[in-house]
């Protein structure tokens, strides 16, 4: 069972990257396949803009979006080392290994005591970094490992395929687009989570589900709730997450 759900995931990623794919719900789905595959609590992704500075674009709940951007704001942390080095790093218990305080203490405020990072790597170009966090401590089973390495492996040559498709600077013009998108999105959140009194995780739930319903990209129905050129749809008001 668990090869076939395994095999499922990566057919489902596969078919998702085709020409001029939404990266930001690609990235999302990755981090959330990483939770169901892997057994962890958590999963983070960042990507460096173009000008070697990481950015969060995805994160299985906001708990750990908000993690990964005090990582950046500190400078210190496990994906960064990852990103830095193209190596990846695992704490099996984040108290007692006396490693990033800053990082250590925000990490336990939410929750985790465990973490490793994967990087986003083809060759010798890194492009960024995957983050899974655990509530619980221990070494991550050597099997599990490399299934995520391979999860991020799949995300980066897709990522990178398509800067061979596009040629130049497509790459780093996609990754930029993703970090513009994020921003918006962000904004959206607020608004449907203001709006509709729920929490920022529903309120994304419910900003994808009104994105893939319409069959449009996740940013422009965000950019049309940010300026106003659209309401929330009734649907997402009336089908809120349980």
């Amino acid at each position: 069972m668990a090869e076939i759900q395994l095999a499922d995931v990566f057919v489902e990623m596969a078919d998702t990257l085709v020409d001029d794919f939404d990266v930001i719900d690609f990235l999302h789905v990755l981090t959330e396949r990483c939770v169901q595959l892997l057994g962890i609590s958590a999963a983070g992704l960042l990507l460096t803009d173009g000008q070697g500075t990481l950015q969060v674009v995805a994160a299985s709940s906001e708990r750990t979006r908000l993690l990964e951007l005090f990582q950046l704001q500190t400078d210190q942390g496990p994906c960064v080392d990852c990103f830095r080095t193209g190596q990846p790093v695992s704490v099996a218990d984040l108290p007692s290994a006396d490693r990033w305080p800053r990082f250590t203490a925000a990490a336990a405020e939410a929750g985790f005591v465990a973490v490793h990072a994967l990087p986003m790597r083809l060759r010798s170009e890194v492009i960024g970094a995957l983050n899974l966090f655990d509530t619980n401590s221990g070494a991550f089973d050597e099997g599990k490992l490399r299934i995520g390495q391979a999860l991020a492996d799949v995300a980066t040559i897709g990522l990178l395929q398509q800067r061979a498709i596009h040629r130049r600077d497509a790459l780093t013009e996609q990754l930029q687009t993703a970090l513009n998108s994020r921003v918006l999105i962000e904004q959206a959140k607020g608004v449907v989570a203001e709006r509709l009194h729920l929490d920022v995780d529903e309120a994304f739930t419910l900003l994808r589900s009104g994105a893939r319903n319409q069959n449009r990209r996740l940013s422009e129905l965000a950019q049309a709730i940010v300026d106003g050129s659209e309401q929330i749809p009734l649907a997402m008001a009336t089908r809120r997450p349980r």
